[in-house]
């Protein structure tokens, strides 16, 4: 449906007519700024007593204050606010009537003159004179405050959150902390960074666009290439194709980049998410939990100056030695149920059933443990902890664990009741992973998600001589939700997917 203006807008589109009747470009094509806000007040409070600050500050208005002959405004850009003081003297008598008759809260504006200090003792510009840079035909939502227990509590400026996601750019623009959460996220992502490449890990980029998918258990985008006239998927899992240049000779490599996986959307999952994966040389996963531990605790501590975090009320501590239980031990104590004592699906299944469970028809042995973990041990996982050791049918790319022919070396990791990624020894004999790939479209149905197409060249690429390595995976936006204690992965996403809406 194409945009009706509203009773405000009408009124805005009204004004924007007279500015430019009066001969003001309200989208003008240069702009000049000398300072920052921040630089200006920082100026401003470095310099000599009786010293002139002159600057030309950005921003958009924040607040008017019509005193008549002399008007009192806040303007702020990225590093801050600051207050302008303007009198009809200083500016003229036309250009004082239109800041106070055609601008409204929104507009972005310069503004040039000297600091001062107020007689309240705020450090304001005197403003002496203004550009109007961008017209704003659409009030920004309103937050309000409202006082609660003696205690002033702010409300976000949207009476439906969801349209906080919606209209990301109205929602960072009006909640300064909104702002936050996205630098802390790019500090975060920085830290990573930085950690893998201290740590002799080369980066690395990868096929988006896949001729066949694999490296995990999802369902893929597909899409269609029309030159090549070929059927191409987007990327569920940068796995293979890393491992491949392990085989090419690099030892360390690591990718930060988005996944895509065609499957369902709630608080922990969204269609497309921000993976860090990476693979070594002569590790195995007892070396990766080792050097997942310090990465975590490094990340924390660059992007929020502590290892200790608050999330959804829980106090984690990621400096501390991390919890290591295997699978097995992990579901008897949460689940008090020994899966061993049930040999095959079916009366596995029955004794899922019998404790409260949910059991998914025709789901594998694996598959169904897989789900005790979930529903029963998941959500009691709040501080750091590795639960390895999982079923081999569901791990087709790791290593089993020595005499045992039902379990691999396989670990994920959990931190606040959420799973947060994975990790194998890697399997890198081409022969038995060969035999795993067609054992797993023998145990998966032609439409299950686990059953994913064999990928003949990276089988070839094994045969070549894949070094023994340890993998890793994890989710960027779960580590972000947990740094800044927020409660859904909308919060930390920009722009997260959801349904369409009838306008």
């Amino acid at each position: 449906m194409s945009w009706q203006p509203n009773p405000l807008e009408e009124q805005r589109l009204e004004k924007l007519a007279r500015l430019r009747e009066a001969g003001i470009e309200p989208y003008p094509l240069r702009v000049e700024r000398s300072h920052t806000t921040a630089e200006a007040i920082a100026a401003f409070e470095a310099a000599a007593e009786g010293d002139t600050v002159a600057v030309t500050l950005c921003g958009r208005l924040l607040s008017v204050r019509d005193m008549g002959k002399s008007v009192f405004a806040d303007i702020a850009d990225e590093s801050g606010r600051v207050q302008l003081f303007l009198r009809r003297d200083d500016v003229g008598e036309e250009a004082h009537a239109h800041f106070r008759k055609l601008l409204d809260l929104g507009d972005f504006i310069s503004a040039s003159g000297e600091m001062f200090r107020t007689r309240m003792g705020e450090v304001s510009l005197h403003a002496r004179g203004w550009t109007l840079l961008s017209k704003a035909i659409s009030p920004l939502p309103v937050a309000k405050e409202q006082e609660v227990d003696g205690q002033v509590v702010r409300y976000s400026a949207f009476a439906d959150l969801e349209e906080r996601y919606r209209q990301r750019y109205a929602d960072l623009a009006v909640n300064p902390e909104v702002r936050d959460i996205f630098r802390a996220r790019a500090r975060m992502v920085s830290a990573l960074r930085r950690f893998m490449d201290d740590n002799g890990f080369l980066e690395v980029e990868t096929p988006i666009l896949q001729p066949l998918y694999g490296g995990a258990a999802a369902r893929p985008f597909t899409t269609y290439h029309n030159q090549l006239k070929q059927e191409l998927y987007l990327r569920i899992s940068f796995e293979l194709y890393l491992k491949r240049l392990l085989v090419g000779g690099y030892e360390r490599v690591y990718e930060i980049g988005r996944d895509f996986r065609n499957e369902g959307v709630s608080f922990k999952h969204n269609p497309e998410f921000t993976q860090l994966e990476f693979y070594a040389a002569y590790w195995d996963y007892r070396d990766v939990m080792d050097f997942t531990e310090r990465m975590l605790a490094a990340a924390a501590r660059e992007t929020l100056g502590t290892t200790t975090i608050t999330f959804q009320g829980h106090t984690i501590d990621f400096g501390a030695a991390w919890q290591r239980l295997t699978m097995r031990d992990a579901i008897r104590q949460f689940a008090e149920i020994d899966y061993m004592d049930y040999p095959d699906a079916t009366s596995l299944a029955k004794a899922i059933k019998d404790i409260g469970g949910e059991a998914p028809p025709n789901a594998p042995w694996g598959k169904l443990i897989d789900g005790l973990l979930g529903d029963f041990v998941e959500p009691r996982l709040i501080q750091p902890t590795f639960i390895l050791d999982y079923p081999r049918d569901i791990s087709p790319l790791a290593k089993s664990v020595p005499g045992d022919p039902l379990h691999v070396e396989r670990f994920e990791f959990f931190i606040g009741g959420m799973e947060m990624g994975n990790a194998f020894t890697e399997l890198n004999d081409p022969q038995e992973q060969r035999r795993r790939f067609e054992a797993l479209q023998e145990t998966f149905g032609k439409d299950d998600e686990e059953r994913n197409p064999i990928d003949e060249d990276y089988l070839r690429a094994m045969r070549y001589g894949m070094p023994p390595n340890g993998g890793f995976g994890m989710g960027i936006d779960r580590l972000a939700m947990l740094l800044t204690d927020s409660r859904t992965l909308r919060e930390v996403l920009l722009f997260p997917h959801l349904r369409e809406r009838d306008e």
